[in-house]
């Protein structure tokens, strides 16, 4: 068979051909480039919001935890937002009206501090600290109180007077401590006058106009004395129960005995429980002492208490102004 033969009955197309050709080929292109085109179009699932919401959580507790830390204190009180201060030296700090004064830490009372807009907490935390033998020696130490945030520190650091003398440092504390730099009057420190009271006779009232002595103290001193029967020493009140040392240091030059009138106990005629009544007896001494009586009989003199084992010399001289020989 000749080439042109071969061609013109195999290779040659009709027209009907052709158009069936092309049809086939464009279904083949359909098919292959179609699964494409649709998959490009669709958008990517969206991701699982309840998936990433943790994230997010974690996101802003960790910005929360980085905020407290450079501003100590900003998350300690839900109500801090609210505080204000306005450089008055009477204002209102959160809800609690706070007047400014000038002050010593190792005497200020409960009260005082609360006038200076301190939680309680952080009172309390003071007053233990006093309680226990502590002491303020500079006003920096106040920063060691744990409670105190640094803004309450601030505001009241520049009325802090650390009184180590009342009658000869005032002044070298004033200095050290200077004044607030701030538009303030000028005002010139002096020294606090009180009046000195006798213990027997005083009552709550002279006794809390005392540095250091709040309503609380003034009644256990008043209490003390009571039981006791009165005080014959000045020395006595510092025995009074949760009074600090320091504080008591400072209002001693203020207190005097005058009136020596003092209850006495009858030793041979005291049943144990009027003597273990008195603070200075108790019932480890009474009921010796009774016993000694019932058994040798009533005492010749106050002196012969001292034969009773438990009555040393110490506690002798300590309780014999309120023994007596009826």
């Amino acid at each position: 068979m000749k080439w042109k033969e071969f061609t013109d009955d195999y290779l040659n197309f009709s027209r009907k051909d052709r158009i069936g050709i092309t049809v086939i080929l464009g279904v083949i292109l359909s098919a292959f480039f179609l699964p494409n085109a649709f998959s490009k179009g669709k958008s990517l699932p969206k991701e699982n919001s309840s998936d990433t919401s943790w994230i997010t959580s974690m996101l802003k507790l960790e910005q929360k935890e980085t905020e407290a830390q450079d501003e100590p204190g900003k998350f300690a009180d839900d109500n801090s937002s609210h505080y204000q201060y306005d450089r008055s030296t009477s204002d209102y700090y959160g809800k609690t009206k706070v007047n400014l004064f000038y002050f010593d830490p190792n005497t200020l009372s409960p009260e005082g501090w609360q006038r200076l807009g301190l939680r309680d907490k952080t009172i309390k935390t003071i007053q233990n600290y006093l309680s226990k033998g502590g002491r303020f020696k500079n006003q920096e130490d106040l920063q060691k109180i744990y409670g105190l945030f640094p803004d309450e520190y601030k505001r009241i650091a520049p009325y802090i007077r650390i009184e180590t003398d009342l009658q000869s440092k005032n002044t070298q504390d004033y200095a050290r401590n200077e004044a607030p730099k701030e538009s303030y009057p000028s005002k010139k420190y002096t020294p606090p006058y009180y009046t000195i009271i006798d213990i027997n006779e005083t009552d709550t009232t002279a006794l809390i106009a005392l540095p250091g002595i709040g309503s609380k103290l003034a009644a256990r001193i008043v209490n003390f004395r009571d039981k006791l029967g009165g005080f014959y020493s000045v020395s006595q009140v510092g025995e009074t129960f949760g009074l600090p040392d320091s504080t008591f240091q400072k209002i001693k030059q203020y207190l005097k005995v005058e009136n020596t009138t003092i209850r006495k106990i009858n030793i041979n005629t005291a049943t144990l429980d009027e003597l273990k009544a008195h603070p200075y007896i108790k019932w480890g001494i009474a009921n010796p002492i009774v016993a000694y009586r019932k058994e040798h009989g009533p005492f010749s003199r106050v002196e012969d208490i001292k034969k009773v084992m438990a009555v040393t010399d110490e506690l002798y001289n300590k309780i014999s102004p309120y023994l007596v020989i009826q």
